[in-house]
């Protein structure tokens, strides 16, 4: 398949990688989205409000384990950031380049914090990557050659992609354009596309009807999200916080590969697959997407400006080599710890020259410092549960305000004596308990949603203890506030009616 002088640099890459994914899950805590995906595991369903069920097919596997470990809880976010390298080099190969190419494509991977974070969490996002990439590979492999054996694996792999993040539905948009070239249109034509498209269709079908089911929570989601965040964008801003997070000297390499795709000398077999790269990022652009969901798209714009590289570059100027490494090194040396906590925080805090600000270090991701904040957090909730008769303490249950303060309570509560939790926010609202609520519950939030929005729903609510966040990038996470509150209005069935419409809130 490949030289072992390339099979060598692969190899090296994914240990590298790997390593450092280590010592990151040795230096963090959980993200907070993580806490709701941990969960997902212990339900595992065609669907969830936020997105498709594979990301809970591979939390039941890790929650097999019962461990609150953040290396047990990122397993299979290793696997998928180990076959991304692996399936990118390949469709280097496949496009033509050899063993530089590969080198200077893992290097630019390796040394971008976009892809140190993304891989780094168990998140969608990098097992999205995933499948657009093999998409990919298989969609080269189809150009190539035009063998339907291509198409039927293209079609499984988009249909997991499907299963795994929405954002493959820009790919797959994308790959009209292979409708523009004569030899690959007939192609498709000759090979039924029909029963392609319909088998894709059987394997999502399951998801698909399990969000008709639950009246498309996922519509209402991105409603949300564009009130909330992706109204607010630009391209311009988009472009910049992408050009950043790649490593700013990886954009010689992604823009070469933008103008070589269309330009290379294998053009029937390049431009059917860079239009449909093309177009899936004008589509991205055009629904104001956010920079990562750009990532899986600049990841095949570096396969094609690693064959620039070492087809127009190196081929004449070898010393080129040289000081574009050393560059691309330095570089990731310097921008990769803050994309993924390589460093201990405290090494961290003086890496990056923090000072604190208003009393606290503004650190903008919380899988850097959430250990201790949970710790803190369980400690506090488990003294207010203390203060509580023994008659109160026997039916008490946990109430997160944020889906990952009631994730926070499943997997670290056990050690604290907690009992368990709930939360109407994301897909917790779907696991939410009914009927009559105990007399007694213990609340906590963070931010402006404190005592006011306990009190619409009990008679009592009193504030038992205040947890502070010395690493809070914003106001809102300064302090998490514990209550205890008492006299329920309504049973949890009528909870589930109030907070229909405002699961993301």
């Amino acid at each position: 398949m490949f030289k072992s002088k390339t099979g060598l640099v692969i190899l090296v890459f994914c240990i590298i990688k790997l390593i450092l994914h280590l010592i990151a899950d040795f230096n963090s805590g959980f993200q907070g989205d993580e806490l709701l995906h941990i969960e997902t595991g212990n339900h595992p369903d065609t669907g969830y409000m936020e997105f498709p069920p594979v990301i809970g097919w591979l939390a039941f596997v890790q929650n097999q384990f019962q461990s609150q470990s953040v290396f047990v809880h990122h397993i299979f976010s290793h696997i998928a950031s180990l076959l991304i390298l692996i399936l990118a080099a390949l469709t280097v190969i496949e496009l033509g380049g050899k063993t530089k190419a590969v080198f200077i494509l893992l290097l630019c991977l390796l040394t971008a914090p976009a892809f140190a974070k993304s891989h780094q969490l168990f998140q969608p996002v990098v097992f999205s990557q995933l499948f657009w990439v093999l998409s990919f590979y298989q969609l080269v492999r189809f150009s190539r050659a035009l063998d339907n054996r291509y198409l039927l694996y293209l079609t499984i792999s988009l249909a997991v992609g499907f299963l795994t993040k929405y954002d493959i539905l820009f790919f797959i948009a994308g790959l009209s354009g292979l409708l523009l070239f004569k030899r690959t249109r007939e192609a498709l034509l000759a090979g039924s596309v029909l029963k392609y498209i319909l088998l894709f269709l059987v394997l999502v079908a399951p998801n698909i009807w399990w969000q008709f089911q639950h009246g498309f929570p996922v519509f209402t989601m991105f409603s949300r999200l564009y009130e909330t965040q992706l109204n607010e964008l630009t391209i311009p801003g988009v472009l910049i916080d992408l050009v950043l997070s790649l490593n700013p000297l990886t954009a010689f390499i992604w823009t070469g590969g933008l103008l070589f795709m269309f330009a290379g000398k294998r053009k029937e077999i390049y431009r059917p697959v860079a239009v449909t790269i093309v177009l899936s990022v004008l589509l991205l652009a055009i629904t104001r997407s956010k920079a990562y969901y750009f990532f899986p798209a600049v990841i095949t714009l570096l396969l094609f400006g690693s064959i620039w590289f070492e087809d127009k570059i190196l081929l004449r100027r070898k010393w080129v080599l040289y000081p574009v490494v050393i560059l691309l090194i330095v570089s990731g040396s310097v921008l990769v710890p803050h994309g993924m906590p390589v460093l201990r925080l405290n090494n961290y805090i003086k890496f990056t020259g923090l000072k604190k600000k208003d009393d606290r270090y503004q650190i903008h991701f919380a899988e850097f410092y959430s250990q201790s904040k949970w710790q803190n957090t369980m400690a506090a909730i488990r003294t207010v549960y203390d203060s509580l008769p023994a008659i109160e303490r026997k039916d008490c249950l946990i109430w997160g305000k944020h889906y990952s303060q009631a994730g926070a309570v499943v997997i670290f509560g056990k050690d604290y004596g907690l009992p368990g939790s709930f939360s109407y926010h994301g897909s917790f609202y779907s696991w939410a308990p009914g009927g009559a609520m105990p007399n007694t519950i213990i609340a906590f939030s963070n931010g402006k949603a404190g005592i006011d929005f306990f009190k619409n729903y009990f008679e009592n609510v009193i504030p038992s203890a205040k947890v502070y966040n010395p690493y809070a990038d914003f106001d809102k996470d300064l302090w998490q506030t514990v209550y205890i509150c008492k006299n329920p209005k309504q049973t949890f069935d009528n909870l589930r009616i109030l907070f229909k419409e405002r699961i993301f809130e």
